[in-house]
């Protein structure tokens, strides 16, 4: 019998392995990535008091159009970052959670850096 490899799993433990390493501050919150089949979801958090500042999604009532796609990530990475300026937000760390910095994960970062997000 043939044993395929839970790729999510190993993502998780990548994730883990990351999280031990990097936190958001108050001064420089964590922008988290979750991407999943259809959708691709990012948060601004602040680690120190626990708490999401910004969040943006393709789930999003404002968003129009297939959400798994490298156009729609984009999008919303420069939701994100509007939706950041408008607290405050100009710089972060970027948390991949995981996913290799290739695809619609590059393309949510790039749009949040087009949108005037420092990381």
């Amino acid at each position: 019998m043939v044993k395929k490899p839970d790729s999510n799993k190993a993502r998780l433990k990548r994730h883990v392995r990351v999280r031990a390493k990097i936190s958001g501050t108050p001064e420089r919150p964590r922008l988290n990535v979750f991407r999943s089949a259809k959708h691709i979801y990012a948060q601004i958090i602040d680690d120190v008091n626990g708490v999401t500042l910004v969040s943006a999604s393709t789930m999003d009532k404002d968003y129009e159009g297939f959400g798994g796609n490298k156009e729609a990530a984009h999008k919303v990475g420069v939701t994100l970052a509007e939706r950041a300026a408008a607290k405050g937000i100009a710089e972060v760390v970027f948390d991949r959670s995981g996913y290799i910095y290739h695809g619609r994960v590059k393309e949510l970062a790039e749009g949040a850096r087009e949108g005037g997000l420092k990381f």
